[in-house]
This record gives C-alpha cells, sequence and structure tokens, in this order.
C-alpha cells in the first residue's frame, strides 16, 4: 500500500534550522495537495504547511515567515525548510498527502507518515 516516510528530525538549538523530507511510496496514481502537521505531547495536531500540486502554499500563523514547504513531483516528495525555530516549534511532525489511487475512480484518500521527532531546546 502507500507509505510515507519522514526524515530529517533531531534535536536543534533555538535559532537554528532543520529541514524535514517526506517520501512517498506504493500504489497510487498521483500525490494531490501535501502537507505537514505537528502534535505536542498533550496538545491536538495541528497543521503547519500544505501544498498544492500546483504549488500553492498555505502556513499556519505561527510558523509564517519561518518555513516553507516545498513538493517535487517527479520525486513525490515534500520538504519543510524550518528556520529560526523555537522551543514551542518542539513536536513530532507528520507527513500528510491526499491520495488519488486509481486513475478510473474519483476517490482521494488522505495518508499520514509515522512521523519524525523535532526538539528544539538549548
Amino acid at each position: 500500500q502507500v507509505q510515507l516516510v519522514e526524515s530529517g528530525g533531531g534535536l536543534v538549538q533555538p535559532g537554528g534550522s532543520r529541514r524535514l523530507s517526506c517520501a512517498a511510496s506504493g500504489s497510487f496514481f498521483s500525490l494531490n495537495a501535501m502537507g505537514w502537521y505537528r502534535q505536542a505531547p498533550g496538545r491536538q495536531r495541528e497543521l503547519v504547511a500544505t501544498i498544492t500540486r500546483d504549488g500553492i502554499t498555505n502556513y499556519a500563523d505561527s510558523v509564517k515567515g519561518r518555513f516553507t514547504i516545498s513538493r517535487d513531483n517527479a520525486k513525490n516528495t515534500v520538504g519543510l525548510q524550518m528556520n529560526s525555530l523555537k522551543p514551542e516549534d518542539t513536536a513530532v511532525y507528520y507527513c500528510n498527502a491526499e491520495i488519488k489511487i486509481s486513475s478510473i475512480s474519483f476517490r482521494v484518500r488522505g495518508f499520514w507518515g509515522q512521523g519524525t521527532q523535532v526538539t528544539v531546546s538549548p
């Protein structure tokens, strides 16, 4: 089936930078919108950024100007460049993708990766 695998998480100092990447693999017709979400302990999962197949982006107010989402349609990947990181950014970051499984069907399904931990601390 479809798999989304995140990478790039780790420990970073406040004010530092980190880049996350997510690769989609498996059997599917196309990747539509993709995005990054995050969840901290005791908090609900929240949207970080999304990007359409044509490159239209949307960001949470808390990360605007600091994070940049991008994608490579040829490689079926989506990235998240995180700059000026704050302790508030500490969370498990999840990759999300809306995927059209078959060219025959109109059905589009949402998929999630397993997440990658990002810790912002001195």
